[in-house]
């Protein structure tokens, strides 16, 4: 009996400290665990797990220009208000809202009164004012006029040479022209209406050449140079190009951006002015490649970035910069010059974690990757 006892006590002690040795062997909780720690675990633990299958495609750099982006309008170059010089009552309007004018086309034509009769008086009393003056200077000649007779005949001429200019000139103002090609944009008067000295006449706008016009933000401007060209894209989409003709000095100091100005030709009229533009200038010229947006990711600190595959098969990230969009795809700078992006099952993958490729077929990939995608298994399977 008592042999059985021990038997018990034996077995007892020899169970307790099996168990108090697995108890301190054993790894601390993972509640105590870092996240960083618990990511390593993890890593740890997929190294050693069958490499995961993704898609992924073989793209290679080309040059590419980079592009700043500004947001603009179309601006006409500039817009006068004509105004009559003269006094009178209108007798002729001939144009219109929208008539395209010529520099020096009539707008408005004020009545002519009696200003036609001012003029002959005013060459009659110019005539006679030269006969007295030059009568004056021969008596002068035979010592029978004084110099001051003789200057005061040289004055009335004088005079009447200001009077004569003055009629001419009161009769060319009647003619209210246009002072550059351009549209009539509005008009101010009609025949009939009796208009003072500085009345409006008509508002003249010049369209040709346009001016793109928009705001270049402090940290791009010095990349922006004087006789560069630009493209412009209308909000209907469609694209006119020009040279910048004008980049200010002086910032506006609340949003700290300088003027632009790009001179677009417009002989036909065709663009309006007022219509929202997107402004492209390009400024470099940079390595990049074409990839669908759907290939984005972000890293823990918010950065854009693409999911690839490095040369012994495991998982990067890479940031990346937009450089332009097109209709089939976003050029983006910042990846190998030639690189393996996942395209399929990026999303279930990590970086540094160990994946095959399937590669797209030969015909859908750059003449170059072959050997590189043999290459990449090759590394992959070992």
């Amino acid at each position: 009996m008592r042999s059985t006892y021990l038997t018990a006590i034996v077995i007892a002690v020899l169970i307790a400290l099996w168990l108090l040795s697995g108890q301190i062997n054993s790894d601390p909780p993972a509640a105590n665990s870092t996240i960083a720690e618990r990511n390593n675990q993890r890593l740890a633990q997929r190294a050693d797990d069958a490499p995961t299958r993704v898609r992924g495609r073989i793209i290679r750099a080309s040059r590419q220009l980079r592009q700043l982006r500004i947001r603009g309008k179309t601006q006409n170059k500039r817009t006068v208000t004509v105004r009559a010089e003269i006094a009178g009552r209108i007798v002729e309007r001939p144009v219109e809202r929208g008539s395209r004018v010529s520099a020096g086309d009539l707008l408005c034509r004020i009545s002519l009164e009696d200003r036609q009769a001012s003029l002959v008086e005013s060459q009659a009393a110019l005539h006679q004012a030269r006969l007295e003056y030059e009568g004056r200077l021969e008596l002068q000649a035979r010592g029978l006029q004084s110099e001051t007779l003789v200057a005061q005949a040289k004055a009335r001429l004088a005079q009447e040479q200001a009077e004569l200019k003055r009629s001419e000139l009161n009769l060319a103002r009647l003619h209210v022209s246009a002072p550059f090609a351009g549209s009539v944009e509005d008009v101010h008067q009609e025949v009939g209406d009796y208009v003072t000295r500085g009345a409006e006449c008509a508002t003249i706008i010049d369209l040709d050449p346009m001016l793109l016009v928009g705001r270049v933000p402090e940290k791009d401007v010095l990349q922006v140079v004087v006789g560069g060209e630009a493209v412009g894209v209308l909000s209907d989409g469609a694209q006119v190009s020009g040279l910048v003709s004008f980049v200010g000095q002086q910032n506006d100091p609340e949003t700290r951006s300088y003027p632009l100005e790009i001179q677009i030709p417009n002989a036909d009229y065709a663009l309006r002015s007022g219509v929202t533009t997107e402004i492209l200038l390009p400024i470099a010229q940079v390595m990049a490649q074409k990839i669908s947006p759907a290939l984005f990711a972000l890293d823990d600190a918010g950065v854009i970035g693409v999911r690839i595959v490095n040369a012994v098969g495991r998982v990067e990230f890479n940031p990346v910069e937009i450089i332009r969009e097109d209709n089939d795809g976003v050029w983006v700078a910042g990846l190998p010059e030639m690189t393996t992006v996942i395209t399929v099952g990026q999303e279930l993958v990590v970086p540094g974690e160990l994946v095959e490729v399937d590669f797209q077929a030969a015909e859908e990939m750059p003449a170059a990757a072959s050997s590189s995608a043999s290459a990449a298994n090759l590394a992959a399977s070992a």
